[in-house]
């Protein structure tokens, strides 16, 4: 039976207690018993912004050349079942006015059928192509995989049958909590496999990256330059903003996006 209506309501008001929730987490038994009631077995990836990444010369100009956001199409196309959320939870609780709140989250695979229609809408392959696009020309970076804690909300199952997609943007984004959480639940959420973020000698430590830019807090100034730590994603919001042109996202075409694909398949059954 789906979730009722009112639920969404309390996911509002509820929402911005998730940096205590993620406090929680660091006390022995009660993170355990959190972790396994609502991350268990979660693994999700942020796919880098096609615009910020670098193909290695071997690759450039290959016409069969393949892009980060061509990991969500590749889902998107083979799944059976497709849901379209009418808002952004995380957005509408957080009065968000910088990025679109009617760009809700896709959930694919045959879970997506219990789905309250009243949150959104079965759509067509075209239609969600199209909604994962207009996500990506609004600034919005996808997340995609297994997150437990949407089959809870949404009372759907199995949970081996829904893939979550979210459309992130830095201010209002669930995985803000990534600092205060345990490693233990913030490890489950990953860049992508092969890909990497490096800060060059371009950097004159203007500081433009470091306010309101990296979901996670990984980039700081260090003795005038910025400094990118382990806990970075791999989304490339840093790159895009960086006057100086001081910060790559090397990407080594096929061999990460195939690397994504493989590990998600491996996750859920989204057909």
């Amino acid at each position: 039976m789906a979730s009722p209506y009112w639920v969404k309501t309390l996911l509002k008001k509820s929402f911005p207690s998730r940096f205590f929730l993620a406090r929680l987490t660091h006390f022995p038994v009660l993170g355990n018993l959190i972790e396994k009631a609502l991350f268990e077995n979660d693994d999700i990836i942020y796919l880098a912004k096609d615009s910020v990444v670098e193909i290695n010369h071997d690759l450039a100009g290959r016409e069969d050349m393949v892009m980060p956001s061509q990991v969500l199409e590749h889902f998107i196309i083979r799944s059976n079942y497709r849901f379209i959320m009418n808002t952004c939870i995380c957005r509408e609780s957080e009065g968000c006015r910088d990025y679109p709140i009617d760009l809700g989250c896709i959930f694919l695979g045959e879970a997506a059928l219990d789905i309250n229609p009243k949150f959104g809408r079965l759509a067509s392959v075209e239609e969600t192509l199209e909604h994962a696009r207009k996500c990506r020309e609004a600034g919005l970076v996808h997340l995609i995989g297994r997150n437990k804690l949407d089959t809870i909300w949404l009372n759907v199952r199995p949970k081996e049958k829904l893939l979550t997609v979210c459309h992130c943007c830095p201010c209002c984004c669930l995985w803000k909590v990534i600092p205060t959480i345990t490693d233990k639940i913030s490890d489950r959420v990953a860049p992508m496999p092969g890909l990497t973020v490096a800060v060059t000698d371009k950097c004159v430590g203007c500081g433009a990256c470091i306010n309101d830019i990296c979901f996670v807090n990984a980039i700081r100034l260090v003795d005038g330059k910025a400094e990118i730590s382990g806990d970075c994603r791999g989304c490339g919001r840093c790159v895009e903003i960086c006057p100086s042109e001081a910060i790559r996202v090397n990407f080594h075409g096929g061999a990460s996006v195939e690397g994504a694909i493989n590990r998600i398949h491996g996750l859920v059954d989204f057909t």
